[in-house]
């Protein structure tokens, strides 16, 4: 492993609890996908948008991060720690949201 520290991963057992907390939750996916199915109240922030969006990231508490099964996602968890923003990526993404059986939903908007 790299010098840089390792990105912090919660399961979706986790998410659930955390989203329950209120905690702010991106999908990093591209919008068919999102518009597809996300977990409801993940803001849609595409992943080659990240760079020009990292105030969205920015809040109270760290950044829960979302994609298809958790690859993109980490991708933009490391882009926005090395810019010092607290984020947890989803480990399995929204795959593994819609294989635990947790409901999903459709559209351009977050709920």
């Amino acid at each position: 492993m790299s010098g840089q520290s390792a990105i912090r991963e919660i399961d979706v057992e986790e998410l659930e609890s955390v989203l329950a907390s209120g905690a702010r939750l991106i999908d990093v996916r591209e919008v068919d996908e999102y518009e597809s199915g996300h977990v409801r109240g993940a803001v849609l922030v595409p992943l080659g948008t990240v760079p020009d969006r990292v105030e969205a990231f920015e809040g109270e508490g760290p950044a829960y991060i979302i994609c298809k099964s958790g690859g993109r996602s980490m991708r933009a968890a490391e882009f926005l720690a090395e810019r010092g923003l607290e984020v947890v990526n989803v480990a399995g993404g929204t795959m593994a949201w819609v294989r635990s059986g947790r409901p999903v939903v459709e559209g351009d908007q977050p709920s």
